[in-house]
């Protein structure tokens, strides 16, 4: 059964490597991003031009269901907390928990008209397990993992939302911190399972999370992170 889907950020990254694996499965995927140019010959996939940050959500181009939305877009502000100016929280929380709020509220209706939809957020492991320089996105995502919790109770039982916490992925957004050998080894070895993680990893968990396969999951924060949040080696 064909089913339509939102993914917020879906031309790069995770939310790409998502939308590639949706389109695979022969959905219709409506991805809301800035740039179009990697989703060039994916079947399904309808691009609707947007910076979620700067622009208010374009309500008009949403269908009447939508049975799931995943919102991917994140970033990674790591400086130490004395150098950091009220500006670098506030961005922060502009594109990890503000465009969230807008793009949910946007296809609330469309979401509610579709029995057993499905939100997916995406927090950070460093929410959960301490790490220096990480206080501004710390704090955006940390909201995520609040919301995550209250719209589930909130949304319960039509909607179901959860949350994704990973480790440092393989993507471009991360490309600074993985952009040699010395650095990427580095990375590998800080997790229990000794590798950085791939963008196709972590939304292979995002499916499955948007799918009838976890209908009975809600609520959660789930840590897919090389088992650094619980492991120690």
């Amino acid at each position: 059964m064909q089913k339509t889907y939102i993914v917020v950020g879906g031309s790069t990254g995770i939310g790409l490597a998502l939308t590639r694996s949706l389109s695979m499965a022969g959905h219709r995927i409506l991805v809301y991003s800035r740039t179009a140019e990697q989703l060039a010959g994916l079947s399904g996939v309808e691009h609707i031009a947007l910076d979620v940050v700067q622009q208010d959500f374009p309500t008009e181009s949403l269908p009447a269901q939508v049975h799931g939305l995943a919102y991917c877009p994140g970033s990674i502000n790591l400086r130490a907390f004395s150098s950091l100016k009220p500006e670098s929280f506030r961005e922060d929380l502009e594109i990890n928990l503000l465009g969230a709020v807008k793009s949910i509220q946007a296809a609330l209706k469309a979401l509610k008209n579709t029995p057993d939809s499905s939100i997916v957020l995406f927090s950070t492991v460093a929410v959960g397990l301490g790490m220096p320089f990480h206080a501004s996105v710390s704090a955006a995502k940390g909201a995520i993992e609040g919301l995550t919790r209250s719209l589930a109770a909130e949304l319960a039982p039509n909607i179901r939302v959860n949350c994704i916490a990973p480790s440092l992925t393989d993507t471009p957004l991360a490309a600074r911190l993985l952009n040699s050998d010395d650095k990427r080894e580095a990375s590998a070895a800080r997790h229990p399972l000794k590798k950085v993680g791939s963008p196709e990893e972590i939304a292979a968990l995002a499916k499955f999370l948007l799918s009838d396969d976890a209908a009975w999951i809600t609520g959660q924060v789930m840590h897919q992170d090389g088992g650094m949040s619980a492991v120690k080696v």
